[in-house]
Formats: structure tokens, C-alpha cells, sequence
């Protein structure tokens, strides 16, 4: 059952020139309304912010009230649902601005990565994007960001600049590596959890053309393909970015025909270097396994979500993820005991391992608060959670799964993959003791009050 809490005299928040909504305004089920149906949010308050000011107002507010907060633009990442406080949503905020000369973007809180696409590829210029350019710049960023081109140029948060950032006591900071650094470190890895970002300076790339796409076969033929790229990620260069699927799609119009409704592995590419290099570089997994389609191609950086094809349309998802150290054919072995073409009824959606290493593996030039980069490989799963009875059978299936692959893994996740956050204990597995141990004192400097405390948020030391 919601509880919806008091909420302090609204006439405090008249600084604020944006919509201001409360439970039964007209607006206010589209606007607490995020990618992800699965956490359906029901603050007290919402505050559709139009620029930093309105954020500064709003954390102001929040602060001499005591009322918590949590932000969202597309909702990629609400994984938690809100029940009570101030929400504040930053869809309107969406400015991109490119330095062709400096080759940097400036974007402002609610930018998607297709804002920063449509800006920079005129310039010759490409981001850090994940396998969705819908999801949001600065969320995405935040939690370090994992790029489809991780191993060739490293995380997304590796490129930063600069930050704009609203703590919660309604101050607002220009943060960078030599202006107050903590801030700056716990912004790149840390997730949401010491301010509220208003903007962001980062590093673009000069490139504008790749080779992408995938190959599929069916699922029957999961193993061959699946053992034949865990050999051949040992050897490739780290120009060469790849993952591994396991897909059983819905027989729903978004997916295209063959693959509607059907069972597939698939190796997504994408490649950096010479064209024909690439094409020389794939062809055993073309050999591996009948091939039943192909999508790999010489394609404009702008056109990226080709390779992945992500849902572009709003779901209800169940994700969680582990990191791997390696994956031995024990591994293998065991993934597909779990999730391969005998397990009838298989309740999730996707299957993916990712492979880290090369760029990914590199330490930041300037300390930040990411912790994967000890791993080999980075294992996903995607579920639609369309009943009651979906969920618990999701539950059960990604509970195994991870117990069984866990004597592969580094015992660690990834805060914006991580799934919906748990106990203390669960949280912490983002990121390494050390780290966790850093952040929460960083949380004590800047959020003593723990305001920001929904999402995959952390308590102050």
C-alpha cells in the first residue's frame, strides 16, 4: 500500500518557475512515468526542472524541509520505486552544445545520448554511447557509463571533463579534477549519491564511421557459437568490442521479422579499425555455427543501435549482472545448463556476456569511483516482468543463474546494471570495500542527511 507522507506548504517552492505537480494533477502520471514500468513512482511532489535554477530552488526546499529526493530523464535506470518526497524530472533539459574545435560536448541533465548523436556526427565527432542512445547522458555516465566501444576508449566516465552539480543543500558547484576533486571522483562511478547534476563537459571522439551489427544463429546451435567466441575473444585486439546473447523474443511488431518470436544466439560486433581487417577478424564465428542472419556491416557511428537493437518503447524489466573474472569452458558449461536450449521455459528475455578488457581494463587517468575494471567478461540479464506470477518466476531463474556462475565471478556488479538494489550488503557490491568505505564518506561531506536516498544510493559513513 503507498503512504503518502505531509508534504510542507508548496507556496515555499515559488522560486521555481517549472511545473510543480502533485498526486491527481493532470500531468502527473506522465511525468513520474519512466522507461522502465517496473518501478512505478508515486512522489508526494514532482518538480519537472527547466534549468539549474529550478534544481537549486528545488534542493533547497528539499533541504530546509527534510524531504527526500530522487531524480529521473528517461527512467532507463528506475529500478526502485518512490512512495513518497520530491521527484524531481529533468526531461525538459535537454540542450546539447558541441566544441568541434576542443572536441567536447556540454549536456545538460536530461539529455539522451541521440541529442549528443544528432549534435556531434555532423562534426565528424562520436560519444561513449551504451547499446541504447534513448537512455539519458548523465545517469548513464554517472554510474560509469559502459560503452559498446568499452574496450577500445574505456568507460563513459573516463571522458569527463566537467560537472555542474546541485548538492543537496541547494549549493551549486562547478566540479572538475583540480576543483573540489572528491566531488568530481564520486561523480564518476558513484551514481546519484551527492548531488544532482545540472550539466556535463566531456571528451568526443574523432569518429565517424565502424563496423557493426551481429551474428545470429538458432538457438539450437548456442553452444558451438557461444565456445567459439569465448576462444576468440583471447585473441582479438581491443579495437574489437563484442558480447554473446541468448535471446528468446516475444513475437511482438517492435522486433523484426525473422527474429520475432523466436530463440537466437547472437554475437554482436562492432570494430574500430580497417574494414576489411574486421571482416577478416569475425569470419570464425561466421564459421562456427550456421549463420542464419547477418547484419554486420560498414555503418555511420550515428546509426549504432543497429548492432544491439534495444527496445525503443517503454517495458517493465527485471535486470541484474555480475562480473566475471574469466570463462572457462566450465563456465560455458554452466550457463547453458542454466539458460541454453534445454531450459524449457526460460523466463528471461536475454542472456548477455559482454567482453571487458583492453581500454575497460586501463586505470583513469584521474581516480574515480569505478570497480569493474578487473574484469574479463560482465554478465547480464534482461527480463519483462508482465504478471505477478512472471516476476517470481524471473526471481527464481536470475537467482540461480548468478549462484551458479558466481565461482566465476569477482563477487562484484555494476551500479547501473545491478538490478533493483537490496540491503546495505547488497548495494555494496558495486563497488570494492574501499571504495564503498570512500563513497560513504564522501555521502557524509556532501548528503549527511541522506536525502538523496532512493535508487542505488549508499548511507553516510
Amino acid at each position: 500500500m503507498t503512504t503518502t507522507h505531509h508534504i510542507p506548504d508548496l507556496f515555499a517552492l515559488s522560486d521555481i518557475h517549472a511545473p510543480v505537480l502533485r498526486p491527481g494533477d493532470n500531468d502527473y502520471a506522465d511525468e513520474v512515468t519512466g522507461f522502465n514500468l517496473a518501478a512505478l513512482h508515486t512522489p508526494d511532489v514532482v518538480i519537472a526542472a527547466t534549468g539549474a535554477d529550478d534544481i537549486v530552488a528545488a534542493m533547497r526546499w528539499a533541504s530546509a524541509t527534510h524531504t527526500p529526493v530522487a531524480v529521473q530523464a528517461t527512467g532507463h535506470g528506475a529500478n526502485f520505486p518512490m512512495d513518497s518526497g520530491l521527484l524531481i524530472t529533468t526531461t525538459r533539459m535537454t540542450d546539447v552544445d558541441i566544441d568541434p574545435t576542443a572536441g567536447t560536448a556540454t549536456a545538460a541533465a536530461g539529455a539522451k545520448w541521440r541529442h549528443v548523436l544528432d549534435a556531434a556526427t555532423p562534426h565528424g565527432l562520436a560519444a561513449l554511447t551504451g547499446t541504447s542512445s534513448d537512455a539519458g547522458v548523465v545517469g548513464y555516465t554517472l554510474g560509469g557509463g559502459l560503452p559498446v566501444l568499452g574496450r577500445a576508449y574505456g568507460y563513459a566516465a573516463d571522458l569527463v571533463r566537467s560537472f555542474q552539480v546541485v548538492t543537496p543543500d541547494g549549493t551549486l558547484h562547478e566540479t572538475d579534477h583540480t576543483n573540489e576533486p572528491e566531488l568530481f571522483w564520486a561523480l564518476r562511478g558513484g551514481k546519484g549519491n551527492v548531488g544532482v547534476v545540472t550539466r556535463m563537459t566531456f571528451d568526443l571522439l574523432p569518429l565517424a564511421r565502424i563496423l557493426g551489427g551481429a551474428v545470429y544463429c538458432h538457438g539450437e546451435h548456442a553452444e558451438p557459437l557461444l565456445r567459439a567466441w569465448a576462444d576468440w575473444t583471447r585473441t582479438v585486439p581491443p579495437q574489437m568490442c563484442s558480447a554473446f546473447s541468448l535471446l528468446r523474443l516475444p513475437p511482438i511488431p517492435q522486433i523484426p521479422e525473422p527474429l520475432r518470436g523466436g530463440f537466437w544466439a547472437r554475437v554482436a560486433i562492432a570494430w574500430i579499425g580497417d574494414t576489411a581487417e574486421g571482416e577478416r577478424l569475425i569470419a570464425p564465428l561466421r564459421e562456427a555455427t550456421p549463420v542464419a542472419v547477418d547484419t554486420v556491416e560498414e555503418m555511420d557511428y550515428a546509426a549504432v543501435d543497429r548492432i544491439f537493437m534495444d527496445p525503443q518503447d517503454p517495458l517493465p524489466a527485471r535486470e541484474s549482472c555480475t562480473l566475471l573474472r574469466d570463462l572457462p569452458p566450465n563456465a560455458i558449461s554452466t550457463l547453458l545448463d542454466e539458460a541454453g536450449p534445454t531450459a524449457e521455459d526460460y523466463p528471461i528475455l536475454m542472456v548477455e556476456i559482454r567482453h571487458m578488457g583492453g581500454a575497460l581494463s586501463r586505470p583513469a587517468a584521474v581516480e574515480d569511483a569505478i570497480c569493474a575494471r578487473d574484469a574479463a567478461y560482465f554478465l547480464e540479464t534482461v527480463a519483462i516482468v508482465a504478471s505477478p506470477l512472471a516476476a517470481e518466476a524471473i526471481e527464481r531463474a536470475t537467482a540461480a543463474l548468478n549462484t551458479a556462475m558466481a565461482p566465476y565471478g569477482t563477487g562484484r556488479t555494476m551500479v547501473n546494471i545491478h538490478g533493483a538494489p537490496g540491503d546495505e550488503q547488497d548495494r555494496a557490491r558495486a563497488w570494492t570495500p574501499e571504495v564503498y568505505a570512500h563513497l560513504r564518506r564522501a555521502k557524509r561531506t556532501y548528503d549527511p542527511a541522506n536525502l538523496l536516498r532512493y535508487g542505488h544510493t549508499v548511507t553516510p559513513a
